[in-house]
Formats: structure tokens, C-alpha cells, sequence
């Protein structure tokens, strides 16, 4: 393939850092679309990225960082090989924890219960999107509950991504 003119339009919410959901759709030639789901809120850190920052590391090459890249792997596929990538994502549904002077125990302390909410949520939209019939390559397993907090924002990011995917259960 030549070079080409390309253009990647951003929507600029998605450079805002907290705790978001999404939704790779990856349209690959003379196949159906293959999906991953995700959020962002890291688990071993009090940090919560912006969708724009997992974007390039989902598809670059830190094995640590890269769960796209290796999902498409397992399936025989570089990602350059792909048609496209689409990425759907949701939030912040929580902001990403600042407390002016905390040390790293404290951020972490008010950091773990918004990301054990997430990480449900994540689960309820993987197993909704493989449930309604999507493709879905990635599992998330997760052991909490949502919290009636929880679930009306997750009853509000669920109706988001049925926008996208009608099917979502």
C-alpha cells in the first residue's frame, strides 16, 4: 500500500483524564467486525487516563499496555492488516482523583472504590455486548457490586452505548 492523505478526527472530551468506558470496533476485509471492551482507571495506580491515551496504547507495542494488539495476535491479525478502528467511548463517569498534597495510599484509598465500580460496569457492558450478539474478543472478570450510585451510571452509559449498539443487553 502507498502513500496516502488520512484523517483522524478527535473529539477533544476524549483528552480528559477519570474513569471511562469503551468500546474498539475493529472492521477487518471480508469479515465481520470484531470488538474489544475497556475502561480506563488503572489498578495498580491512582490514575485514571483519557480514552485519547489508551488509544495509542492499545495498538502499540508495550506488552503491558497493548491488550488490542494482542487480542487481534491471537486471532492471526495485525492491526495494520485491519480496514479500521472505531473507538466508543463514555465519561468520564467518574473524575480522576486529585487531592492537593495526598500521599499515594490516600489517592489510592479514594481511587479503588470508583475503579471497583468501573471494573462492574466494564464486566455488565462485555458480557451485554457478547450477549446481544457482538463479536467480543476480550472476557473481564470482576467481583464486586455496583452501588446504587453505581448502577444510574451505569443505567446511563448502558443507554449511551445502545445508541452505538442497538443489541447491547
Amino acid at each position: 500500500m502507498g502513500p496516502a492523505l488520512h484523517r483522524l478526527s478527535l473529539p477533544a472530551q476524549m483528552l480528559e483524564r477519570g474513569f471511562w468506558l469503551y468500546i474498539w470496533e475493529v472492521l477487518r476485509p471480508d469479515a465481520p467486525p470484531l470488538y474489544y471492551v475497556g475502561r480506563t482507571g488503572d489498578n495498580s495506580s491512582p490514575h485514571a487516563s483519557a480514552p485519547y491515551s489508551r488509544m495509542g496504547q492499545h495498538l502499540g507495542k508495550a506488552k503491558t499496555q497493548n491488550a488490542l494488539r494482542r487480542q487481534l495476535a491471537a486471532r492471526g491479525l495485525r492491526p495494520e492488516d485491519c480496514l479500521r478502528f472505531e473507538l466508543y467511548s463514555h465519561g468520564p463517569i467518574y473524575p480522576e482523583i486529585h487531592i492537593e498534597g495526598a500521599d499515594r495510599a490516600t489517592l489510592m484509598a479514594h481511587h479503588i472504590p470508583l475503579r471497583n465500580q468501573v471494573a462492574v460496569m466494564e464486566k455488565l457492558l462485555c458480557d451485554g455486548m457478547k450477549a446481544g450478539g457482538y463479536e467480543v474478543m476480550n472476557s473481564v472478570g470482576c467481583k464486586w457490586a455496583l452501588s446504587d450510585d453505581g448502577a444510574a451510571k451505569w443505567a446511563e452509559a448502558k443507554g449511551a452505548f445502545q445508541t452505538a449498539f442497538p443489541d447491547l443487553k
